[in-house]
């Protein structure tokens, strides 16, 4: 089997038996950024068992990461040595199944080969970047990764396929085989439920569909649609560490690939939500006056509709836009806008009510964002390069992927 588009098995570690995996998985950690109580939650419903928790940086505390570096480090370490991580599936995949609100979300997990992807815009690799990547968020990122004898993913891949060739049917053929795992997920996560998928007569039907989908896609197999960063952080990582290695050893390094979970972007479960924004130090009719001046230097105008609300400022459409995905424009007035006025700051928020509570406690002005045609994606990643930054979300905060699989990259 050739596995040559990018996407492969891979040895991938699990927790061992009698380790609390309700417990052990922890959401991603660029959710409830601007939501301390969440995490304090989740300390408490950890406690002292073992867990992702004590392997991943949230990036509500991303400016402590030097500080806690040591302790993530030696929490790998010891979970390596000591068997609470150890090997269950062995040059395979793990076929995942996810319940959410939204209902059941299959996935794939392998890993892909970072010198087939690229963030830049406009590439033609076969799995790229879905949005911006802002360069500037790498390095405290890249300390993480950089010397870290394993890692955990949040990385979510979509493949264009309507008829469900990949991951759907690699489902359908080993559900009713004997599970890795099946347990709830805590802070009403949903149910996660995990298969191994190892063999060479599965690898091959599973490569098969992704050659198709390669062909299909002319040489486009995947766009990202979680953990843009957390990608590029491990191809900047790679990048650096193949300078120092033999051509022989760039060949198979495990620092040469990432772990991902792999999803249909057709899967029903799969809800495009919009990110919205959250302006600190900035007032909502004052941003909605700038963001209209903005639109008018450019032949375009607010008007009735809701595809862009300003908190307690109305709700609009961006007239003579109407095939832009709003983010596009109000992401590129925020940026200047935040460029010329030192005192404001943004976060990105998930989901209307989460905006509203941090907006009410913080005094920030709210700009909510409306609904995405998800199948517009890979048509506008291959059209226009990549979208702004946080231009949708797939769910709600809740829905994102847990951290379970692991895998050494040392």
């Amino acid at each position: 089997m050739s596995f040559c588009h990018g996407i492969s098995p891979a040895d991938i570690l699990l927790p061992a038996a009698g380790v609390d995996l309700t417990r052990w998985a922890v959401i991603a950690c660029d959710q409830y950024t601007s939501q301390s109580e969440y995490w304090q939650k989740v300390e408490e419903t950890v406690g002292s068992s073992p867990s992702t928790l004590n392997l991943i940086q949230p990036e509500i505390r991303l400016d402590q990461a030097d500080r806690r570096l040591p302790f993530i480090r030696d929490c790998m370490r010891r979970y390596l040595d000591e068997g609470v991580l150890t090997r269950r599936v062995t040059d395979g995949f793990v076929l995942t199944l996810r319940k959410t609100a939204s209902g059941l979300r299959p996935g794939l997990v392998g890993k892909v080969d970072l010198d087939a992807y690229e963030f830049a815009p406009g590439n033609d690799r076969p799995v790229r970047a879905s949005e911006g990547t802002i360069i500037e968020r790498l390095p405290p990122r890249v300390k993480i990764r950089e010397g870290a004898p394993l890692e955990c993913p949040h990385i979510m891949l979509l493949v264009d396929d309507p008829k469900g060739t990949l991951v759907e049917a690699a489902y359908a053929r080993v559900k009713e085989t004997g599970k890795l795992y099946d347990f709830e997920l805590m802070l009403g996560g949903g149910h996660l439920s995990g298969w191994k998928i190892e063999g060479e007569s599965e690898l091959k039907r599973i490569d098969e569909a992704l050659k198709r989908l390669f062909e299909e896609g002319k040489g486009f197999l995947a766009a990202v649609g979680d953990g843009n960063h957390s990608l590029a952080t491990a191809k900047a990582c790679w990048e650096k560490l193949k300078k120092s290695l033999s051509e022989k050893e760039k060949q198979n390094h495990p620092a040469r690939y990432a772990l991902v979970e792999i999803v249909n972007l057709h899967c029903g479960a799969l809800l495009f939500r919009p990110i919205h924004r959250a302006v600190f130090g900035a007032d909502a009719c004052v941003l909605r006056d700038a963001f209209s001046a903005y639109l008018a230097k450019r032949g375009l105008s607010l008007a009735e509709g809701s595809a862009v609300r300003f908190l307690g400022a109305g709700s609009y459409a961006i007239k003579g836009a109407e095939d832009v995905l709003p983010a596009v424009h109000l992401q590129a007035f925020l940026d200047g806008y935040l460029s010329s006025h030192p005192e404001a700051s943004i976060d990105y928020v998930h989901g209307e009510e989460a905006l509203r509570e941090v907006c009410q406690k913080s005094g920030a002005a709210g700009i909510e964002l409306g609904t995405i045609d998800k199948a517009a994606l890979f048509p506008s990643v291959r059209q226009n390069g990549v979208l702004p930054r946080k231009s949708f979300s797939m769910g709600e905060a809740d829905e994102k992927r847990f951290y379970m699989e692991a895998r050494r990259i040392l």
